[in-house]
């Protein structure tokens, strides 16, 4: 009966060193992944315009900003009223500002959603998308046209999600 005993406690404790190792190796390996945030284009059409795709590897931290705007940081006030080209741009330091806030930079964005109140100010987003950008990939970006936004007066808000190392 004894033997019986011992056979029983030997096999276990092995199988439990050897559940042991295994998750030791697999802790290992996750820990040495490496971060990798890589765009792509596969339409002539996008490229230099937005990345089609944007893939995030390894062990990330992700930022989530909503709803960016003119507003003043302080008063809440719409600033800019009446130009749209200011209000993107203001918008846009707002963003590079949060960003910077939790380590990051406008090259850490994977997806970026624009709202404006009129198609027609398409060509001056555009124009201060390539200004913000300069020096970055253009990261994978929705483009829509609203009735109106969160303050009267708004005429561009941006909703951005970027990726950086966890360890950043």
């Amino acid at each position: 009966m004894h033997r019986c005993l011992e056979v029983f406690v030997s096999r276990t404790l092995k199988s439990l060193m050897y559940a042991a190792s295994a998750a030791v190796l697999v802790s290992n390996a996750a820990c040495a992944q490496t971060f990798e945030k890589k765009n792509f284009n596969y339409s002539e059409f996008a490229k230099g315009a937005f990345s089609e795709a944007v893939t995030v590897t390894g062990p990330a931290k992700t930022i989530y900003l909503a709803g960016i705007g003119s507003e003043d940081p302080d008063k809440g006030t719409v600033r800019h009223v009446d130009n749209f080209l200011e209000q993107c741009r203001f918008a846009w330091s707002k963003v590079k500002a949060a960003l910077a806030a939790n380590g990051a930079t406008l090259g850490d964005i994977v997806k970026v959603t624009s709202y404006v109140t009129d198609v027609r100010y398409r060509e001056e987003m555009g124009a201060c998308r390539r200004e913000t950008f300069a020096g970055f990939p253009l990261p994978p970006h929705t483009f829509l046209n609203v009735v109106q936004l969160a303050r009267p007066g708004m005429m561009f808000e941006v909703d951005v999600v970027a990726a950086i190392a966890a360890n950043k």
